[in-house]
């Protein structure tokens, strides 16, 4: 696979779903969790969609369980936690793991993309936070403890470009 919008990803629905649809979007993808000492940053996400949706920024999160046992609920819990505590609208995905042989082929493509400190592949920990360029093609990687609202001006930047 070329570029991230050549990979799909399951809904909280089951369905498949291609992430081309995002394509000439500046994406925001996240590895998260409901027991987390990050989950609070589901506000600081949402805040960045509600600013920045309109303008073309697409936050897609993706519950993980690898890390703490920390989402160990199904879709139906997940996505009732995210709505009920933090009114999350935008997209939230079917869970996934993001390191080891079963790991999603977007976040292998995520962290080959845009490797960590040291140039380490594997993800550390929940809401490790990829953003794309509108073309795809320039990947930011950033630590979990990366608030969201901090991400702003590079957001900004690639919503202008």
């Amino acid at each position: 696979m070329s570029g991230v919008y050549d990979f799909t990803a399951q809904t909280m629905r089951g369905e498949e779903l291609s992430l081309a649809q995002y394509r000439d979007q500046v994406l925001l993808i996240v590895n998260t969790a409901s027991r987390c000492i990050y989950t609070n940053q589901y506000s600081g996400l949402q805040s960045l969609h509600d600013r920045y949706h309109p303008r073309g920024l697409e936050v897609l999160a993706f519950p993980c369980d690898q890390f703490g046992h920390q989402e160990p609920g199904d879709s139906a819990q997940i996505e009732t936690f995210c709505t009920t505590n933090f009114a999350v609208k935008f997209p939230v995905f079917e869970k996934i793991e993001v390191n080891g042989p079963h790991a999603a082929p977007l976040f292998d493509y995520l962290k080959r993309a845009a490797p960590g400190l040291f140039g380490s592949r594997r993800i550390k920990w929940n809401f490790t936070k990829f953003l794309l360029s509108r073309d795809g093609a320039r990947v930011q990687r950033f630590a979990p403890r990366t608030a969201p609202e901090t991400l702003r001006p590079q957001i900004e930047r690639l919503l202008a470009s």
